[in-house]
């Protein structure tokens, strides 16, 4: 009978030694699938993992792809310190989004000062994002729905409802009938550093870095997070309150992810249109668990599964590979990541059936 016993002491700097061999199976995996497409594995790894970082307009590129990753990966930490599964970074970026191009098209006008409008504009993507996220709070607290069903559910309802107001109301009249709203004015859009295309929205995000990891690492609240989500019942007992710190966390989490999304649009659309993200709510989760919730080790992940976006996009004109082969890689790397995790957490062990009931036997005298 295979027996699994949980590890009371793990190895030295186990946490590093389990994200990289993740990402070296998850390649080697992925190599094994580009020779059955008839591709050859060193090729494609070379444009993957070249062109997304030294040409300048790759680089570039990737950085201003990393700055929704990173900004969703921390509020998404936020919430799974706390054990609280929050799967719905997509449609809190969604709501964030939408409430931020209501703002630039319905409230704020084109004569306003920018140095007005664009924080304003943030606080509404914000505030989009939490708003979604309180539904979950009330229905896990109230009346305990799960949050992984509910916040999943709720990705599509978010994406769905943007796509019926860019196709009807918002849609623009003068957008030669595609699906996008009408371009926001001059004053809300973010600054740009120097000559490149990276905005000022990387200085937000790496400054939410800072804060992140001062809430989780250094306040009470990050260790009465902690708390809670190791054992609630202890928790409670400590006189933590377990529904009020749900509530703040989803908020917080989701209200995040609607920065993000407002971010994308000052940043780089400056217009509500179908697509407008590249499934940045799902990856963030991949680059959460691969950093371990560690905010500074998000700022780097999220850099790599940028550039993994750009590479795949090379890889789809210089090899004619599908764009969706970084969806495999990605979702390669986060199977590889909970069975190396598994591996080093638990140890696995052959038992014979006699060793077994003898075993049982003796705990039962």
């Amino acid at each position: 009978m295979i027996h699994i016993e949980k590890r009371q002491i793990l190895p030295k700097g186990y946490s590093i030694l389990v994200s990289v061999l993740s990402i070296v199976f998850a390649l080697l995996l992925m190599g094994l699938i580009l020779l059955i497409f008839g591709a050859d594995p060193a090729k494609a790894y070379q444009e993957l993992f070249t062109w997304p970082f030294f040409p300048s307009m790759g680089l570039q590129d990737t950085v201003v792809k990393m700055i929704p990753l990173l900004i969703i990966s921390l509020g998404l930490a936020i919430t799974f310190k706390m054990k609280i599964w929050n799967i719905g970074g997509e449609g809190q970026f969604f709501m964030g989004g939408m409430f931020t191009t209501f703002g630039a098209l319905y409230v704020f006008g084109a004569d306003q000062s920018p140095w007005v409008v664009i924080p304003l504009l943030l606080v509404f993507g914000f505030l989009g994002g939490a708003f979604w996220a309180s539904i979950v709070a009330f229905l896990k607290t109230f009346l305990k729905i799960d949050e992984i069903l509910v916040t999943l559910m709720l990705n599509y309802v978010a994406m769905y409802w943007v796509d019926h107001l860019i196709y009807g109301p918002w849609k623009d009249p003068r957008g030669f009938n595609f699906p996008l709203t009408a371009v926001f004015a001059q004053n809300t859009r973010l600054p740009r550093i120097g000559s490149t295309t990276i905005h000022g929205g990387l200085f937000l995000a790496l400054a939410l870095v800072i804060v992140v990891y001062l809430l989780m690492k250094r306040s009470r609240w990050g260790h009465e997070l902690e708390i809670i989500g190791d054992n609630p019942v202890a928790g409670r007992y400590a006189g933590f309150s377990v529904r009020k710190n749900i509530f703040l966390t989803l908020m917080i989490s989701g209200g995040l992810a609607g920065l993000s999304g407002s971010v994308q649009l000052l940043g780089v659309q400056h217009r509500l249109q179908r697509g407008f993200s590249m499934g940045y709510g799902f990856t963030a989760i991949i680059v959460a668990w691969l950093s371990k919730l560690n905010p500074w080790a998000m700022a780097l992940t999220s850099f790599l599964f940028a550039g993994l976006i750009i590479g795949s996009e090379q890889l789809q004109i210089v090899m004619r590979l599908p764009v969706a082969m970084v969806n495999v890689l990605q979702g390669l790397v986060l199977l590889c990541l909970l069975i190396t995790e598994t591996l080093f957490r638990y140890r696995i062990r052959w038992v014979s059936k006699k060793t077994h009931f003898d075993t049982l036997d003796k705990e039962a005298d």
